[in-house]
């Protein structure tokens, strides 16, 4: 009688943002596809064998939670829990060498397109007939789709394009596809991610395409919603709204990083736009498509950033009252633009600011929030939680936004379900629903 032989378990941590969870997914493929066992983000080295971080390394916060990360599974490794440690992704892009020196337990680094040297590393073989195919990590119902990477953009705090390079847009049939592909296995909703949503097109066939890939999109049957992220707003193509209104299956849902507010701060931080033409566009998504809820990020803190111009943006933030906001203090990132200013705004003051900030939109959310009691929205279930279903609106992506709580009372709801609901209640950042 043959022993079976154990299989040999390799966890993945991936950090950061959702395009390099999109990343890991298409190294979870390769991987499985070696018969290795696969364990998506362990806590600690309990019950694997092998080790890979994927990393962020876009700001010092992201940077820290990296290597923290990577001295936990090193540590495991002295203690002969597991056998090796690899270290991939954005941080080590940026970082190798330096990386390298310092942390010299390390088996070995990649860069973000390094997919087939890792599987070699593993010992394994790199599967041609596989390439695009990912394992989601996500639940079922909903994933990340990327159409593009890298970024041409110059924005003076942004380490981005020096680690991801220069824009890159997929082939336009290839992404239909993988939607199509998507949708067949039972994805109900599409997350159109890259690093410049809005440039998708320009470099490949010499125009914007994004608004005809909505549309085409919105024709796979078995999608229900389509959400739109990262479009960057010098450039924005006006008939994306258009397209926007025009189909049902794109959700009312916009993320636009706008930054700042203050003329002066945008031109240094070479956004293309000033505070004039900022408002403008924010003002006219808004009449295009009523009641869209507009997710942004801000910046706190920036080199040189006065008083006066920190409160512009408080009263920017006031007027304009987002319905989904993000606020960074910024971080000094060296060979960016910005590096060559002086940090001038201390560490305590920028954290003030970005406290002050959110406190201000607490009170707007919350009150955005109150204003949606009693009505009726469709939402689709995620996940059951405690005593809830958890599930989200087409006004919220998965992760960031609010969700809609809805209390199980011994009804059965299916995560990966739509249903309409009625809300009964209010928080910052959540409602709270019963079956309508």
């Amino acid at each position: 009688m043959k022993t079976k032989t154990k299989t040999h378990r390799i966890g993945l941590v991936s950090l950061g943002c959702a395009k390099n969870l999109v990343d890991a997914e298409l190294l979870m493929k390769q991987i499985e596809a070696n018969n290795f066992e696969i364990v998506l983000d362990p806590v600690d080295a309990t019950g694997i064998d092998t080790a890979i971080i994927n990393t962020c390394g876009f700001i010092n916060d992201a940077k820290t939670e990296s290597i923290d990360t990577i001295l936990q599974f090193v540590q495991a490794k002295q203690q002969n829990l597991i056998s090796h440690v690899y270290v991939m992704g954005c941080l080590s892009e940026r970082y190798a060498e330096k990386l390298s020196q310092e942390i010299p337990e390390v088996d070995a680094f990649f860069g973000v397109n390094d997919l087939k040297k890792i599987i070699r590393h593993i010992g394994g073989t790199f599967k041609t007939n596989l390439v695009g195919e990912r394992r989601l990590s996500t639940p079922a119902h909903y994933a990340y789709l990327k159409i593009a990477e890298g970024c041409d953009r110059k924005c003076s705090f942004c380490a981005i394009p020096m680690i991801r390079g220069k824009h890159t847009s997929r082939p336009f049939d290839e992404i239909i596809n993988e939607a199509a592909s998507l949708a067949k296995s039972g994805v109900r909703e599409i997350n159109l991610i890259s690093q410049d949503t809005t440039y998708y097109g320009l470099d490949l066939y010499k125009k914007r395409r994004l608004p005809e890939l909505l549309e085409k999109l919105a024709g796979i049957s078995d999608l229900e919603w389509i959400r739109l992220h990262y479009t960057y707003p010098d450039g924005f193509p006006p008939e994306l709204l258009d397209v926007m209104k025009s189909f049902p299956k794109i959700c009312n849902y916009i993320d636009i990083p706008l930054q700042h507010i203050s003329d002066r701060i945008l031109k240094s931080m070479h956004r293309g736009m000033d505070g004039t033409s900022t408002r403008k566009l924010v003002d006219r998504i808004r009449e295009t498509i009523p009641g869209v809820a507009v997710r942004t990020t801000l910046i706190a803190g920036y080199p040189g950033e006065t008083e006066k111009e920190y409160l512009e943006l408080r009263d920017f933030i006031e007027e304009y009252r987002f319905d989904r906001l993000g606020i960074f203090a910024y971080s000094h990132e060296e060979d960016t633009g910005a590096f060559k200013l002086k940090d001038s705004v201390a560490e305590k003051r920028k954290n003030e600011r970005v406290g002050e900030l959110m406190s201000i939109q607490e009170g707007i959310s919350l009150s955005l929030n109150n204003g949606k009691v009693g009505r009726s929205m469709k939402v689709l279930v995620d996940r059951q939680e405690d005593d809830f279903y958890v599930a989200r609106s087409e006004y919220d992506s998965p992760e960031v936004d609010n969700e809609v709580l809805i209390r199980r009372n011994n009804k059965i709801l299916m995560p990966g379900s739509f249903y309409d609901v009625k809300i009964t209640h209010a928080e910052c950042f959540d409602l709270y629903a019963e079956i309508g």
